[in-house]
């Protein structure tokens, strides 16, 4: 995409190649135009801008020449947005990137976000800025407006990111900032408030009530008045030294605290209605810290440490403050509290959860004022108790979080784009994890992100331990989540031990298939056990359930599995076994509705053969080629064709069905790549070694040769695909496989079709496309219905209704199957047929919408009776005047597939 830089000398580039303009008047008129927002800039007004005063005697000639040379330097990807339109020009900057727009659009996002993730957005935005805006043009009072208001957003971009450090409860760090702040601009009141809040909450009084002195110096010299109310009301709250001026009690962590603004309102909303809160999430997520940061002075019951249950009541005294106890615990507690409204917090109850309960449930009808906040990885399980779950950090806080940290061991480092870019992907990797990201932070002391980042496949190893004085009550990572795998029964343990495999989550009909064989709980039980316990997430937005492992998890799972290679195994076979069921629920035409359940299971099947083509290359090509359809309609291409060479080339051995099967889905995702040559010589092949194959399953036969005469016919083949057709009919009726037979003669009808118009014999063409028709059942049915219609389109200007109605045919069969590839040649032929209706702006928009689902889908499929679609684009270049065209384009690049649909009727 073309990236338009303004926010100081006017620069251009696409990706990372820099444009040259050509000269400062090309630079001046792309920033006039860009200064406009997207508005009409009439000539006279833009020759003034560009050449000041005194333009040339024939300025709209000679802009008119600057325009068609900057054209030119914008290239392809920007030469349309520059538009002539009535009695000027305009640049269409809502299809670029200018960092203007994205300073504006960053600043405004930071509004009503946490403390941290504002940080984070206000210093990406800051880091756009390199100099004056639109430091090419002069002064004028249109740029002079826009370049104030971008210059007054910095101003209040830089003191909001002060105003957010310091409210992360980093006073320390901020003061500095703070300090330069009011230097660069000391008529600022409220840089001077945010200066002596950071002061006083640095435990520096004095130099709090020096700052709002420097203020009012100040103001009084420069402006001849006092100061603002808000500056005098902080005035008196520090003298008096009012409590309200401190972020945190004192005996809090040392560090900030980022990311759970909305957990910390929740807790407080259930207080005020409940007297019992557990906070349960897995190991590292941040549960004790949370607890903290809500309780204000609470009786904190550590229970790490208990090591027996009958050690709980006596660790709560303690916790309450008393001193002796010499009869029963739980009594003396009781009476110790009394009346008194306090707040218990039991952090890590799961090694002891069942005393917990029942010292909760002993506590709280006697003590009418107690309020409990419990944090856990299962809940307590009594009446009256409210679970709060708490997640691993959303993307933007999580990277905010280690960027803190980092500079909290870099004092002074910023990151630069490349190393936000590798803190997100440590982030994600750690699965949002706060204790896991805090761990990564720490080794930036020793190693650069990007080589953390590559080093995270040995997580444990990296992370290292947890440093002095933190909350968590285990050494490192590995053993928290070694603590709540231990707490597993044998039975939770070794069904968890056979998930590690999974990657993107499973069912539990999934997690059913690889359960070791000698459990007697059912696996609804076992997997209810896990999720409950935290080292499980179920994910009930997705019908069916699904259930994820976080990253970390699975990395201890693999590292403790006595037999890893058991439970790879038994994931493979699972993946198989998917792809049986599909092909059953392809050949009972539920192919559609099995497909996304299968598409959801990508990374998994991506596991799965991979392990197969390391220890089974045989069971993997049988597993690709059962998986044929996934991988030709849903797969990036350039994936799924470097996945079917590498298995062909690990099983050369193979049985030979499986090789040609294999080659079949290859031929399809070659040709639909754009690389109709080669297919051609992949299909050849295939055909030849089809000849050796036995018939020991007539079904699975001559559905291969069925799927090699329809890819022979795709690629032009006309001749391989009529005989491939023809050996698969002889199958078919030999065995009573009337279906089968019907759809060979679809596809051999449409080879007719592709010979016919090799010969140029338009008569039969149509007689051979009617006939396709007429023999197709569900798939076949729709695809000769694009068949009959392309060969309309090519031979005639008239019948354009009836090609639209099998248009609609097309499309609707082939988005129930799920085929995109040729869904998208149905509604690229859709674009023609609405252009010959009249509907010019409907044409342009839905071939503009093909044109991008295509390249989003790797997907570049040839027509049926050729290998480009010149024929149907050229006649839709300049059916609209240029700036509808424009127009069209880009609502079209927003449609979603039921929109196109929906032009078509």
């Amino acid at each position: 995409m073309l990236v338009v830089r303004v926010l100081g000398p006017v620069e251009v580039a696409v990706g990372d190649t820099r444009v040259d303009l050509g000269g400062s008047l090309p630079r001046r008129l792309l920033a006039a135009l860009v200064a406009a927002g997207g508005q009409v800039v009439a000539d006279d007004r833009l020759a003034e801008l560009v050449w000041g005063a005194k333009p040339p005697a024939k300025a709209a000639a000679t802009l008119q020449v600057y325009v068609s040379r900057l054209r030119r330097a914008l290239g392809p990807e920007g030469r349309g947005l520059l538009e002539r339109d009535g009695f000027g020009y305009r640049f269409d900057a809502a299809r670029a990137t200018v960092d203007a727009s994205r300073f504006i659009e960053l600043i405004e996002a930071g509004r009503g976000l946490s403390p941290g993730e504002a940080m984070h957005g206000l210093t990406e935005a800051l880091e756009l800025w390199r100099g004056r805006p639109y430091a090419d043009l002069a002064e004028s009072d249109d740029v002079d407006a826009a370049r104030s208001r971008l210059t007054e957003l910095r101003e209040v971009a830089l003191e909001e990111r002060a105003a957010a450090r310091l409210a992360t409860g980093d006073a320390t760090g901020a003061v500095p900032d703070l300090e330069e702040l009011v230097r660069a601009a000391p008529l600022r009141e409220r840089r001077w408030a945010l200066l002596v809040l950071a002061l006083y909450r640095c435990g520096r009084q004095g130099d709090a009530l020096a700052a709002v002195r420097r203020a009012r110096a100040v103001l009084a010299e420069e402006l001849g008045v006092d100061l603002g109310v808000e500056l005098q009301d902080l005035e008196r709250q520090v003298l008096a030294q009012d409590p309200s001026l401190r972020k945190r009690p004192s005996g809090r962590p040392l560090t900030s605290f980022l990311g759970r603004d909305t957990e910390l309102d929740t807790i407080a909303s259930l207080f005020g209605a409940q007297r019992l809160v557990s906070l349960v999430g897995p190991a590292g997520v941040g549960k004790t810290r949370l607890a903290v940061e809500y309780a204000d002075d609470p009786w904190f019951a550590r229970l790490a440490d208990v090591r027996h249950p009958g050690e709980l009541p006596s660790v709560v005294a303690d916790a309450i403050g008393l001193v002796a106890v010499r009869d029963d615990p739980v009594s003396a507690v009781i009476r110790a509290i009394g009346d008194r409204s306090g707040l218990l917090v039991l952090d890590n109850c799961e090694h002891v959860i069942e005393a917990v309960a029942d010292l909760v449930v002993a506590l709280l009808p006697h003590c009418p004022g107690l309020r409990v906040l419990a944090t856990s990885r299962e809940p307590l399980g009594i009446d009256g108790e409210v679970t709060v779950a708490v997640q691993p950090l959303p993307p933007k806080s999580a990277e905010a979080l280690l960027v803190d940290r980092v500079q909290a061991v870099r004092p002074g480092w910023q990151p630069t784009i490349d190393e936000r870019a590798q803190a997100s992907r440590i982030s994600a990797a750690l699965d949002g994890l706060p204790l896991a990201i805090e761990l990564a932070a720490a080794r930036a002391r020793m190693f650069g992100l990007g080589e953390i980042a590559e080093r995270l496949t040995d997580r444990f190893a990296v992370l290292g331990s947890v440093p002095r004085g933190s909350l968590t009550a285990h050494a490192t990572l590995e053993a928290a989540i070694g603590w709540s795998v231990d707490l597993l029964s044998d039975s939770d343990r070794a069904l968890l031990l056979r998930l590690w495999p999974f990657e993107g989550g499973f069912t539990l009909e999934a997690a059913d298939a690889v359960r070791p064989a000698a459990q007697t709980e059912t696996t609804l039980e076992l997997l209810s056990s896990l999720v409950t316990r935290s080292v499980v997430v179920a994910d009930t937005s997705e019908m069916p359930t699904r259930y994820l492992m976080l990253e970390s998890v699975r990395a201890y799972c693999q590292s403790i599995d006595p037999d890893p290679a058991s439970a790879q195994h038994a994931h493979a076979q699972w993946v198989t076994g998917l792809g049986e069921r599909w092909v059953v629920a392809v050949r009972t035409r539920r192919g559609g509705q099995f497909m996304s359940a299968v598409s959801r299971e990508l990374p998994n099947i991506r596991a799965g053969l991979a392990y197969l083509r390391e220890h089974s290359p045989d069971v993997a090509l049988h597993t690709f080629g059962l998986l044929a359809l996934l991988f030709t309609r849903h797969v990036h291409k350039k994936e799924a064709i470097t996945l079917a060479w590498e298995l062909l080339r690990a099983a050369p051995d193979a049985p030979v069905f499986d090789r040609v099967r294999a080659m079949v889905t290859q031929t399809a995702l070659v040709a639909i790549g754009g690389d109709r040559d080669s297919a051609i010589q992949i299909i050849s092949e295939a055909f030849r070694l089809a000849k050796k194959m036995p018939v020991d399953d007539p079904v699975d036969v001559a559905e291969l040769y069925c799927n090699l005469a329809f890819c022979s016919v795709e690629v032009g083949c006309h001749d391989l695909a009529a005989d491939a057709a023809n050996q698969g009919i002889a199958i078919a009726s030999q065995h009573g496989l009337s279906g089968l037979v019907r759809a060979c003669e679809t596809v051999r009808a449409v080879a007719f079709v592709v010979r016919a118009y090799a010969a140029g014999d338009v008569p039969a063409m149509i007689e051979a496309a009617t006939a396709a028709r007429k023999h197709g059942q569900s798939f076949t049915a729709g695809w000769s219905s694009l068949v009959l219609a392309e060969v309309r389109l090519r031979v005639t200007d008239e019948h354009t209704d009836e090609v639209l109605d099998a248009l609609r045919h097309a499309a609707t069969v082939m988005l129930r199957e799920r085929d995109m590839p040729n869904a998208l040649i149905a509604f690229r032929f859709g674009a023609l047929a609405l252009a010959r209706l009249g509907r010019s702006f409907d044409a342009v928009q839905l071939q503009a919408a093909v044109l991008h689902h295509a390249e989003r889908f790797g997907t570049m499929p040839s027509a049926m009776l050729s290998q480009g679609f010149d024929w149907v684009d050229e006649p839709l270049a300049d059916i609209l005047p240029p700036a509808e065209r424009a127009a069209a384009q880009a609502a079209g690049a927003r449609l979603g597939i039921t929109e196109m649909a929906a032009l078509l009727g």
